[in-house]
C-alpha cells in the first residue's frame, strides 16, 4: 500500500494458533492473514517463537477480514498502526454495539471505522488512544473533524475520498502524519487551499503539488511543525528546499524520488529522518545533518548518487539497511563514537568511500554493508565484532589488507569475493568458519594461514585465488569442500591434515602449478574433478584405506604417472583420463 507503512519482513510464525509477520531487523511483529479465527481474540503484547522475543506493533492489512465468526478481540497497548482492513466482514464490525455514534470502536480505544451515521462535525473522543489507518476512508458524511489531543498520529489515508470534508483541526499534540491523510478529500481537492503549490493545515505542510516553485520555502499563517509522509515524493519541480527551523521528523519518504532536488538545508531542530525520505533524489549533492540527529531510517539516502558528504552524530547507534545505498560519490563518512551496529547494504556501492575508521563500540557490521566500496584500502575490525558476514566487503576493488581480532569465528559466504586486491588478512586463532567463496577471485592474495581451529570450510571459499603459493590445511578439518582451491594457479605446495577423510570435487582442480600430492591416511574419497588439469602434477601417492576416487578425478593431469591403486579401493570412469600410462 503505501511506501511509509513498508516494513522488510523476513518470515512468519504462528503463535498460540494466530499468523504473525516478523521484522527480524526491528524485532517487531504484525499480525499477519488470520481469516479463519473465530471467537473471543486476546493479542499479546510479545510473543515468543524460535527467533526470539518479538513485540506486536500493528495488525496488518486484510488481517481478519471475512472472519464473520470473530465476535471480540482484546488488542495491547504495544499497538501503533492498525488497518481498517483488518476487521472487514468480521462479526465485531457487525456488532452494533461496538459503534459509538457512527465509529467501530474496539477495546472502546481504537477507532476502526465511520458509517453514514456518523455526525458531519465530528470529534474524535478524548478517550480515543488511535484511529486506524484509512479508518474514515471514502465517508460521504463527515465535513468537520477536530482530532483529539489524546491521539498522537494521524495515519496513512485516514480521510481519503471523503468528499464533504472540508475542514480538519489538528492540535499541537500530533507528533505524526501519513501519507494521503487527505487526498481526494473536499479540503484537498479545494484550490483555494493550496498556497503556491502546498496544502497546509494548522501548521502541518500535508501535501505539495506540481505548481510550487523550484526553490521551495515553506510559507504558512502559523509556523510549520510538522510534514506529513510523502509530502514532496515524486516532485519534478523541486531543486531546493529550506526546512524551517522547529520541524524535529523528515518523516518517511518525504522526498521519495524528487529527481531534481539538488540541495535540503535541515534546521539542528531535526532529530529523526525516517526510512525512505531522500530515496531515489540522484541530484541531491547537499544535505547535511547536525549533532542532534539520533536517528536515521532504512534507506534515507539510498542512491542518493551526487551525495559526496554526510555527518552522523555522536547520539546514531545504529546506521540502518541501505541507509547509503548506491551513494557513488560519497568521499567522507564519520563513524559517530558510540555507534553499534551497521546493517545489511549500509554503504553498499558507495564508490568513492576511500577511508572508514570503526569506533571500538561497533559490535555487528552486515551483509555487504560495504560491497562495491572500491576506494577501501585498508580495514582494522574492532574487537567485539564477532563475525564478518555474508558479501559485507565483496568487490571492494581497491582493499589491500584486513586485520580481524582475536574472537572473530566466521567469514560469512563472498565475504571478500572479487577483492582483487587484496594481499594479506590475518586469520585469527579464533576463527571456527570460512563460507563459500568467501575469498573467491581474491588474486593478490600469496599467502593465508588457516589456524587449527577451523573445522568448516564450505564450496569455493579460495577459489580463483590466483596468485595463493602455498597452503596447509586446519588439523581438525575432516571435509574439503568443493571447489575450494580451484584455479589457485600458482599453488605449488600443498599440506593436508592428518586428520582429513573427504576431498569435495573440483578441490584443487586447474591448480597448475601443484607438483606433488601425498594424501594423509584417513582420506576416504576423492571427489570428481578434485585435481582435473594439475598439468604439472608428476607424483601422487594414494593412501591404503582409501575408498573411492571420483569421476575425471586426475584428468588432464598430463605429466601424472598413473599411481599405484590400493587394493579395494573404487575408480570411477576417467579418473586418470589423459595421465601417463
Amino acid at each position: 500500500m503505501a511506501l511509509c507503512a513498508m516494513t522488510m519482513y523476513a518470515e512468519e510464525a504462528v503463535y498460540q494458533d494466530i499468523v504473525y509477520s516478523l521484522d527480524l531487523n526491528k524485532m517487531t511483529a504484525e499480525v499477519s492473514l488470520n481469516p479463519r479465527v473465530y471467537g473471543e481474540l486476546t493479542i499479546p503484547a510479545t510473543i515468543t517463537v524460535d527467533q526470539g522475543d518479538f513485540q506486536v506493533t500493528s495488525i496488518g492489512d486484510n488481517a481478519f477480514k471475512g472472519a464473520k465468526d470473530l465476535t471480540a478481540i482484546s488488542l495491547p497497548s504495544s499497538i501503533e498502526h492498525i488497518y481498517r482492513s483488518a476487521f472487514e466482514g468480521t462479526g465485531i464490525m457487525a456488532d452494533k454495539e461496538n459503534w459509538i455514534n457512527g465509529a467501530l470502536f474496539i477495546d472502546s480505544l481504537y477507532l476502526i471505522a465511520a458509517d453514514k451515521t456518523i455526525k458531519p462535525k465530528y470529534e474524535i473522543p478524548n478517550f480515543t488512544k488511535l484511529v486506524a489507518i484509512g479508518a474514515f476512508k471514502g465517508n460521504k458524511t463527515i465535513s468537520k473533524v477536530t482530532w483529539s489531543e489524546s491521539v498522537k498520529v494521524i495515519d496513512h489515508e485516514t480521510f481519503k475520498d471523503c468528499k464533504n470534508l472540508v475542514k480538519l483541526v489538528i492540535p499541537q499534540t500530533v507528533e505524526w502524519i501519513g501519507q494521503d491523510v487527505l487526498t481526494g478529500s473536499g479540503l484537498y481537492l479545494n484550490e483555494k487551499k493550496w498556497k503556491k503549490g502546498a496544502l497546509y493545515v494548522d501548521g502541518c505542510l500535508i501535501a505539495t503539488n506540481k505548481n510550487i516553485p523550484s526553490n521551495f520555502v515553506f510559507k504558512s499563517k502559523v509556523p510549520v511543525r510538522l510534514m506529513a509522509c510523502n509530502c514532496f515524493a515524486g516532485n519534478k519541480s523541486l531543486k531546493s528546499v529550506t526546512i524551517p527551523d522547529g520541524v524535529q521528523c523528515i518523516p518517511s519518504a518525504a522526498f521519495y524520488k524528487c529527481e531534481n532536488l539538488t540541495k535540503v538545508e535541515i534546521p539542528s531542530s531535526v532529530t529523526k529522518v525516517e526510512k525512505f525520505a531522500f530515496y531515489g533524489c540522484g541530484k541531491l549533492g547537499e544535505a547535511l545533518l547536525s549533532d542532534n540527529v539520533t536517528s536515521i531510517g532504512m534507506g534515507a539516502f539510498y542512491e542518493c548518487a551526487a551525495l559526496q558528504e554526510q555527518h552522523l552524530g555522536n547520539s546514531i547507534k545504529e546506521i540502518e539497511k541501505a541507509t547509503f545505498f548506491g551513494c557513488a560519490l560519497m568521499e567522507k563518512i564519520n563513524m559517530p563514537d558510540n555507534l553499534e551496529k551497521i546493517d545489511d547494504g549500509a554503504f553498499r556501492g558507495c564508490a568513492e568511500l576511500d577511508e572508514v575508521r570503526f569506533p571500538q563500540s561497533l559490535t555487528e557490521i552486515g551483509e555487504m554493508a560495504f560491497a562495491g566500496c572500491n576506494k577501501l584500502t585498508g580495514l582494522q575490525i574492532p574487537k567485539q565484532v564477532l563475525q564478518i558476514r555474508q558479501g559485507t566487503f565483496e568487490a571492494c576493488l581497491s582493499l589491500r589488507e584486513v586485520e580481524l581480532p582475536y574472537g572473530t569465528y566466521s567469514i560469512g559466504e563472498e565475504a571478500f569475493k572479487g577483492c582483487v586486491n587484496l594481499q594479506t588478512i590475518n586469520i585469527p586463532e579464533s576463527m571456527f568458519r570460512i563460507g563459500a567463496r568467501a575469498f573467491q577471485d581474491c588474486r593478490s592474495l600469496r599467502s593465508i594461514y588457516l589456524p587449527d581451529e577451523v573445522q568448516e570450510m564450505e564450496e569455493g571459499a579460495f577459489q580463483s585465488c590466483q596468485a595463493l603459493g602455498k597452503v596447509r590445511l586446519p588439523a581438525n578439518m575432516q571435509d574439503l569442500p568443493e571447489a575450494a582451491f580451484a584455479d589457485c594457479k600458482a599453488l605449488s605446495e600443498l599440506v593436508l591434515n592428518e586428520g582429513l577423510e573427504n576431498i569435495g570435487n573440483g578441490a584443487f582442480y586447474g591448480c597448475s602449478a601443484l607438483q606433488e600430492i601425498k594424501l594423509p591416511v584417513n582420506v576416504l574419497t576423492i571427489g570428481q574433478e578434485s585435481f582435473a588439469n594439475c598439468k604439472s602434477l608428476k607424483k601422487v601417492v594414494l593412501n591404503e584405506g582409501l575408498e573411492s576416487i571420483g569421476v575425471m578425478a586426475f584428468s588432464g593431469c598430463t605429466n601424472l604417472t598413473i599411481p599405484s591403486v590400493p587394493e579395494g579401493t573404487a575408480v570411477a570412469h576417467g579418473a586418470f583420463k589423459g595421465c601417463k600410462k
